[in-house]
């Protein structure tokens, strides 16, 4: 009689143990839903997505201006032929434009390069201004860059054809003043003879041309 009744006791413990772990339909607080850890969640309000910020700090900065473009060739040869020139003068539309045509062999040249630093430091942010080293010899070209810099990237034309292309090669040195459209508004044969004569040309040919 003793060993018949202890399975009987267990049976019935078990089912009570059941009714108290909470066997409902879930709808209310004690039901299954309640029994779940919400600690293994993860809370996609709070927490950033992994990568997220190294992302936003290794973003590729604003494309530099036409202006700033060019200006970062300063005091240095960055092309060579007419193609090239053309290339850069295009690549500066919608802005006023001041070609210096120069040379190591050419005194005057070097006389006004200083002017034209200054200018380019005073303007550089509204004009840009673009060398043409003109029939002319690499390494001497070079070190008068060097030595005296006027502030512009200059493009080497040692046959003289890109000057030509453009209305220049009439005389040493020469300056050309192209308005945003892309036509030339002036020509100034021979060197600036000191740096108030080509700041005048400068307001009166680059920086009204923008209005």
């Amino acid at each position: 009689m003793k060993n018949a009744t202890l399975p009987l006791l267990a049976a019935a413990l078990l089912a009570a143990g059941l009714a108290a772990c909470g066997g409902g339909d879930g709808d209310g607080a004690g039901g299954a839903a309640a029994g779940r850890a919400p600690a293994t969640v993860p809370q996609a309000t709070t927490t950033a997505m992994p990568g997220t910020r190294t992302a936003a700090r290794g973003s590729s900065p604003p494309a530099r201006s036409a202006l700033a473009r060019n200006a970062a060739g300063a005091n240095r040869i960055v092309g060579e032929g007419r193609r090239a020139l053309e290339a850069r003068l295009a690549s500066l539309e919608g802005h006023p434009v001041v070609v210096n045509q120069w040379a190591s062999w050419c005194s005057p040249c070097r006389h006004e390069f200083p002017f034209f630093a200054s200018a380019v430091r005073k303007h550089g942010a509204r004009v840009a201004f673009v060398g043409v080293d003109f029939m002319d010899s690499r390494d001497p070209a070079e070190a008068l860059l060097a030595d005296v810099p006027p502030g512009f990237p200059s493009i080497f034309d040692d046959d003289g054809e890109a000057a030509r292309a453009i209305g220049m090669g009439r005389a040493m040195p020469m300056t050309l003043f192209i308005g945003p459209d892309g036509r030339t508004r002036h020509a100034k044969l021979g060197g600036y003879a000191d740096e108030q004569a080509l700041e005048t040309d400068i307001g009166r040919y680059a920086l009204e041309s923008r209005g």
